[in-house]
């Protein structure tokens, strides 16, 4: 609830608050934030419900379920909890299991990456964490192979913070946590590096896509644009794209994307490293008349806020009508937006406008979407952050 919806509010920043309507009928319980433009975030409509520990454990046990009955998880790793999506707002969890990347031996780990996004969460993290340890076993997500030592390492290093009044925050919580914990996805191993790497270490989102993206690759150039850590190039290349040349601006994400070929002892012929910024980048590869078969378009968030949308839409017309300058006639376009405030029928429009100005016909072929680990609250559309399409392009 924004602050403009709130008449009076007699509580300190971090109380847990009954909420009126104007003629005085209660409305629901959540926790306030008066430094905050969302000054409410709500936790529950039940009158008879306190927000206390058997609170908390029941909404844990409810996301620890929803992801134990996802069917066919290929991947060693997850999202646990989904803020808002699972009736936590200002809780992100994130679980790596697996061994380190140094050692390639020993026990398995179990790497819980924790996000407080709010004040709110923030003051009751502690006792979160206790739930957590206590929780998070084994034998409740068997998809993931089973672990021998449970360890939680906190990122609350997000500019998100700075808008509830926290400042950022990073550092181990509880056990030890690999410099680097090798994971497994979709029989392929990556490398994550959940102390320093973007978000909590890997996009766990784009994982079914990586995977679906990768069935158009076989036999085919490859470029993967805003390449991180190869994740689309690496599946590519399992896949059996002739070649995949990454393009980021992060030198040490692209040193981790190849660390991931050797892992997955993949040709490094037929791998090209590209650091640089991105829009720059596909200018030249144009300019000098470089063709591929399949494009690659993950950009970052580019609108935070509402008043960033317009600007944002410019960026994404921009980056794919140079993706499309460099693709082939009938090559595939796979592009996304994780821009939360720019929904799926508006990111379509800007693809549509791209391809209108480079003189393209464009083709959906299949519309893409988050990973059901990161669920999509229906009384909160914002949640649908992710949207991508395969394209065809003539």
């Amino acid at each position: 609830m924004f602050s403009g919806a709130i008449a009076r509010a007699d509580c300190s920043d971090g109380d847990i608050v009954e909420v009126f309507a104007s003629d005085g009928s209660w409305l629901a319980r959540g926790y306030y934030n008066g430094r905050s433009q969302i000054s409410l975030r709500l936790l529950t409509w039940e009158r008879g419900e306190a927000v206390d520990e058997a609170f908390w454990r029941r909404r844990i046990e409810r996301a620890l379920l929803s992801r134990a009955l996802q069917p066919g998880h290929c991947s060693s790793a997850l999202r646990l909890i989904n803020a808002e999506s699972d009736a936590i707002p200002g809780l992100v969890v994130d679980l790596y299991v697996g061994q380190d990347a140094e050692r390639m031996s020993g026990p398995r780990t179990a790497a819980l990456v924790v996000q407080a996004l709010s004040l709110g969460i923030d003051q009751r993290l502690d006792g979160l964490v206790r739930l957590l340890q206590e929780m998070v076993i084994p034998d409740r997500l068997p998809q993931l192979g089973g672990w021998q030592q449970l360890a939680i390492y906190e990122r609350s290093d997000v500019d998100v913070r700075h808008l509830e009044g926290l400042p950022e925050r990073a550092g181990p919580v509880f056990g030890d946590v690999p410099d680097r914990l090798v994971i497994e996805e979709c029989g392929l191993r990556f490398e994550v590096d959940v102390k320093h790497g973007h978000k909590t270490g890997h996009y766990l989102d784009q994982r079914l896509n990586r995977a679906r993206v990768a069935a158009y690759c076989r036999g085919e150039q490859v470029l993967n644009a805003f390449s991180y850590t190869g994740g689309f190039s690496i599946h590519a290349l399992a896949a059996g794209a002739n070649s995949a040349t990454d393009v980021d601006s992060s030198a040490a994400a692209l040193a981790a994307a190849k660390r991931n070929l050797a892992l997955n002892r993949l040709d490094e012929s037929r791998h090209v490293l590209i650091e640089g910024d991105v829009f720059q980048v596909l200018r030249t590869l144009r300019d000098e008349g470089r063709i591929f078969d399949v494009v690659v378009l993950d950009p970052p968030k580019f609108a935070h806020s509402a008043g960033q949308v317009q600007a944002a839409c410019r960026g994404y017309k921009d980056v794919n009508m140079l993706g499309m300058s460099v693709l082939r006639p009938g090559g595939v376009l796979a592009t996304f937006s994780c821009s939360g405030l720019v929904p799926a029928e508006l990111f379509q429009k800007v693809i549509f406008g791209a391809g209108l100005d480079a003189g393209r016909d464009v083709q959906v072929l299949e519309p893409l979407s988050q990973a059901p680990d990161h669920p999509v609250l229906l009384a909160f559309p914002e949640s649908a952050y992710l949207k991508g399409f395969i394209c065809r392009v003539w």
